[in-house]
């Protein structure tokens, strides 16, 4: 289960490499997915790929187990491990959502997030735009945090560092702060994105990563930006190897 869940971790930091270099194609004016979908077609598009997404759901699968166990009994002599335990409920929800992404894939599904139906959904019920607004400001903080915890090094807690030289330990700290700056600020378009979605009462505003992405290539110097969120996203999956070698799992 150690070694799935740290597959999981690896598969992860894949499809940011590769969500990285589809929006650098869309910031040089190609068309596609920029997020996760995109990434997983991009690979089961290749020979023996779908068979590559399978294992990559088993993985996601063994993460999602081991998070929801940390959210359960986790941390118990941390003293924040409620802080902790709900970060794992976080991580629970995420590769959750990465695991259903994948098998979609795998069993040839057709694409798509599922965010707009689900915003339309929402906005038909009393009250929706509200609760729809909510969600969107819940979104747009939560890209904040990510943000501040990554500049403050907080991720480097739950990393065993002591066997690590120097050269790795600068690595982790280096490309996770980038990453999640990157990461950050891609949330926090998002929620823009599902706050305007719940303004404008426009569903397709809300389509996640691949409409912020695009949304950022949209605007004045856009490609550049563009680029350099790429970059960000494309250091957070780098650190995700690193990751998989030295969280404490």
């Amino acid at each position: 289960m150690r070694l799935a869940a740290r597959i999981g971790l690896v598969s992860n930091g894949v499809l940011h490499l590769l969500v990285a270099w589809l929006a650098v194609r869309i910031a040089l004016g190609g068309r596609g997915r920029a997020d996760h979908i995109g990434a997983l077609q991009a690979i089961a598009a290749e020979p023996f790929g779908r068979v590559v997404v399978w294992l990559v759901v088993v993985a996601f699968v063994a993460v999602v187990l081991w998070r929801l166990r940390e959210a359960c009994w986790g941390f118990p002599a941390a003293p924040d491990r409620t802080v902790k335990r709900l970060f794992a409920v976080g991580q629970v929800a995420v590769f959750g959502g990465l695991t259903t992404l994948a098998l979609r894939v795998a069993t040839g599904s057709p694409g798509g997030t599922g965010a707009e139906g689900a915003t339309a959904a929402v906005l038909r019920l009393p009250g929706g735009r509200w609760l729809v607004l909510g969600v969107g400001l819940v979104v747009l903080v939560i890209g904040a945090f990510i943000v501040v915890q990554g500049v403050r090094l907080k991720f480097t807690a739950d990393l065993d560092l002591a066997a690590a030289g120097p050269l790795a330990v600068g690595l982790v700290r280096w490309l996770g702060r980038v990453g999640a700056v990157a990461k950050g600020v891609a949330t926090m378009v998002i929620g823009v994105l599902v706050g305007v979605a719940a303004i404008t009462y426009q569903p397709a505003r809300a389509e996640g990563l691949d409409a912020a992405l695009k949304t950022i290539a949209a605007q004045p110097a856009g490609a550049f930006a563009l680029v350099v969120v790429a970059v960000g996203l494309a250091s957070f999956g780098v650190f995700c190897f690193l990751d998989a070698r030295y969280h404490r799992v």
